[in-house]
C-alpha cells in the first residue's frame, strides 16, 4: 500500500460533504475527488477542497484506495458494489442498505474481494460511549431515547432506520447476545414512513433493552441510560460525559454499601473525525473496523423486524 492513501467521496450532500473535509485535512491522505449528481453541490465542494468534481457514481472507480459512500440508502447496493468488486476500501453510511438482500450482497461482496466494509455507525465513535463500552459488563436493561425536531432529509427511510438504528447497534454491541424477543409500536407523523416508534428488545441472557426514537420532537434530546450489576451508568450524546452510580464497601457498623455517584470527565470528540481516523487506521493495518459490515447488517435486520412489529400492529 502506498504512503498516501487516495481518497473519494460519493455523495457530497449535507453529511458527505464533512467527510470530503476530513479527508481533506488529514495526513497521509489525497482527496482526489467528489462525487454528486447535482453538478453544483459537486462542483462547489470540489472548489472548496482543491479537488476534482465528478457526476458519474463510478467516476472514482479507477483512481481511489479509499471511498466514502454517502448518497441514499436506496442507491447503496448500486454504487457500493462496483467498488468492493474492484478491492476499493469503503466507509458505507448507514444503514448498509433499504432492504436485507441488498445488504447481504453489499457484505458478501467485500468479504469475496478481501476488502474493509465499515459502516457508519457514527454514535459508537462517541467519546461518551466509548467510554460506557469498556465499563459495563452485563448490561441487564438499558434504556435509550433519541429524540429530535424534523430533518427534510433522511425522508426516504423511516425514523427507524434513520435514527433507532444507531440505539441498536450500541445495544447489540453492549448486550453481546442472542436476540429473542422483539415488540414495538409506532406511527407516522409527518411523512409516508413511520416518524415515532418505540421497541422492546429481549436478549438469550436475560438482558432488556426499550429503545425509544422521534424525529417530529421540539428538541434535541439523546441519552442511553445502562442498569448493570452493581452499578448504573448514563450518557448525554450532547455532552459526552459518563454518569456513574454504583457501590461502594460496606461502612462499619453498616448494612448496605454505600453509594458512590460519579461524573466522568470524558474529552468530547467529533465522533465523524474519529470514525473517518479509524477508517483509514483500519484500512492500513489491516484489522477489522469497529463497526463491520456484519455489524451493519446485523443492525438492520434487528430494524427491519421493529418496522414488521410496528406494521403488524397497525394492522390489526
Amino acid at each position: 500500500m502506498t504512503d498516501v492513501l487516495r481518497a473519494g467521496v460519493i455523495g457530497v450532500g449535507y453529511l458527505g460533504r464533512f467527510h470530503a473535509r476530513i479527508y481533506h485535512d488529514m495526513p497521509g491522505v489525497e482527496l482526489v475527488g467528489v462525487v454528486d449528481s447535482h453538478r453544483s453541490t459537486a462542483d462547489t465542494v470540489a472548489a472548496e477542497y482543491a479537488t476534482k468534481a465528478y457526476y458519474d457514481p463510478q467516476a472514482l472507480l479507477d483512481g481511489v484506495d479509499v471511498v466514502s459512500v454517502v448518497v441514499p440508502t436506496s442507491l447503496h447496493r448500486e454504487v457500493a458494489v462496483p467498488y468492493l468488486e474492484r478491492g476499493i476500501h469503503m466507509l458505507l453510511e448507514k444503514p448498509v442498505a433499504s432492504t436485507l438482500e441488498d445488504a447481504r450482497v453489499i457484505v458478501d461482496t467485500a468479504n469475496r474481494h478481501g476488502v474493509i466494509l465499515q459502516i457508519g455507525h457514527l454514535e459508537r465513535f462517541n467519546a461518551g460511549i466509548m467510554a460506557l463500552a469498556d465499563q459495563v459488563n452485563e448490561p441487564r436493561f438499558i434504556e435509550a431515547h433519541r429524540l429530535g425536531p424534523f430533518v427534510d432529509r433522511a425522508t426516504d427511510v423511516d425514523v427507524v432506520t434513520d435514527l433507532m438504528i444507531h440505539d441498536i447497534d450500541i445495544v447489540l454491541a453492549l448486550v453481546k447476545d442472542k436476540l429473542t424477543s422483539v415488540s414495538a409500536t409506532g406511527t407516522p407523523v409527518l411523512t409516508q414512513h413511520v416518524d415515532i416508534a418505540n421497541a422492546r428488545l429481549e436478549f438469550a441472557n436475560g438482558a432488556v433493552a426499550n429503545v425509544t426514537a422521534s424525529r417530529v420532537s421540539n428538541k434535541k434530546f439523546r441519552r442511553i441510560r445502562v442498569f448493570g450489576r452493581n452499578a448504573y451508568r448514563a450518557i448525554n450524546f450532547v455532552d459526552q460525559q459518563l454518569e456513574e452510580v454504583r457501590t461502594g464497601e460496606v461502612p462499619e457498623g453498616g448494612t448496605y454499601p454505600e453509594i458512590i455517584y460519579t461524573t466522568h470527565n470524558i474529552t468530547p470528540t467529533q465522533p465523524l473525525d474519529a470514525e473517518l481516523e479509524n477508517f483509514i487506521a483500519t484500512v492500513r493495518s489491516g484489522s477489522a473496523p469497529l463497526v463491520s459490515g456484519e455489524d451493519g447488517l446485523e443492525a438492520l435486520r434487528v430494524a427491519m423486524l421493529v418496522t414488521d412489529k410496528i406494521h403488524a400492529a397497525t394492522q390489526n
